[in-house]
């Protein structure tokens, strides 16, 4: 089975919190783009972020979320002087802190920085048909004009409001040539 594979480039999820205060009391996010997840959109608001050797610009990633945390590759983290650990979404527990620039105002995360680790979101549905549950491990073949190869440690993540993809980062992306739609299949 074919699993579509989409490139995530950095990114921003923000607490409704958070986003008053880079944006102003009472803003919401202005959804700009659908994303392939259901319900999730990339917004209009962008942020500076700042690192100790650089800053780079965010979009941020709707709807607002339980806890701010950024997304960026290993090649970016190096650029602004972080150490960002590779971590499934969500586990944000000692990663790297960076400041939030915003129009309106600003926010020092103390932790909130990571490298997400590459996953394929499925269905319960998709999941059975794959063979695979949610936090198994897996490795992915994605065939491109001469530059295939197998992505190991891929994380499944399973649930029924997710669409069925696998998300790599920018690093990953240019590593496997995948530009324009490419698709991937479990190998393990």
């Amino acid at each position: 089975m074919k699993i579509l594979v989409e490139t995530s480039a950095r990114h921003l999820h923000v607490t409704q919190q958070d986003l008053e205060t880079l944006f102003g009391a009472g803003h919401q996010l202005t959804p700009k783009k659908d994303l392939s997840q259901p319900g999730q959109y990339a917004a209009e608001e962008k942020v500076t972020m700042q690192g100790p050797k650089g800053e780079l610009k965010l979009t941020i990633l709707g709807p607002v979320r339980k806890a701010t945390q950024v997304e960026v590759s290993l090649t970016e983290a190096r650029i602004l002087g972080l150490t960002s650990p590779v971590r499934e979404s969500g586990d944000t527990a000692h990663s790297a802190a960076c400041k939030l620039i915003g129009p309106e105002g600003e926010v020092e995360l103390k932790e909130g920085v990571i490298v997400a680790m590459r996953h394929i979101h499925a269905t319960p549905e998709d999941a059975k048909m794959l063979g695979v549950r949610d936090k198994d491990v897996v490795q992915v073949k994605v065939e491109t004009h001469g530059r295939a190869l197998i992505f190991g440690d891929t994380v499944v993540r399973v649930s029924p409001s997710y669409a069925l993809a696998m998300h790599i980062d920018t690093d990953e992306s240019n590593a496997a040539a995948a530009a324009g739609t490419v698709y991937g299949e479990i190998v393990w």
